[in-house]
């Protein structure tokens, strides 16, 4: 358990990033042009303003999810190619879906856990 406490802990900034509807529509957005977004285009595509579209970006960027590079004077952002952060959550999801089997196997079993109360 300690090694999921250690896994949530270095997710957690993602899962908070992950979470928000607006966000989720500028990683989609993001998606369909691989090759780098720019913050107008992000606003036309989510109808979201500038500001709320640069607030979100700044939360995925700090998070790990988003990267942005810049052509001159434009900055374009991108799906991080960084994919430790991916790789983290990827890693976590798979060892709560280990647990959670092997919780369901010892419940099938007739294995349970007694309340603390009991």
């Amino acid at each position: 358990m300690a090694r999921l406490v250690l896994e949530f802990n270095t997710c957690r900034q993602a899962f908070i990033a992950l979470g928000d509807e607006n966000r989720q529509h500028i990683i989609i957005a993001l998606l369909e042009n691989y090759g780098g977004v720019r913050v107008g285009e992000i606003t036309k595509r989510t109808n979201l303003s500038r500001p709320a579209v640069s607030h979100h970006l700044k939360v995925l960027k700090d998070a790990g999810i988003v990267s942005m590079f810049k052509k001159g004077t434009m900055n374009f952002y991108h799906i991080d190619a960084n994919e430790s952060q991916w790789r983290y959550l990827t890693s976590l999801i798979m060892h709560i879906n280990d647990l959670v089997n092997e919780v369901s196997e010892k419940r099938k079993a007739g294995i349970c856990c007694h309340n603390i109360d009991e």
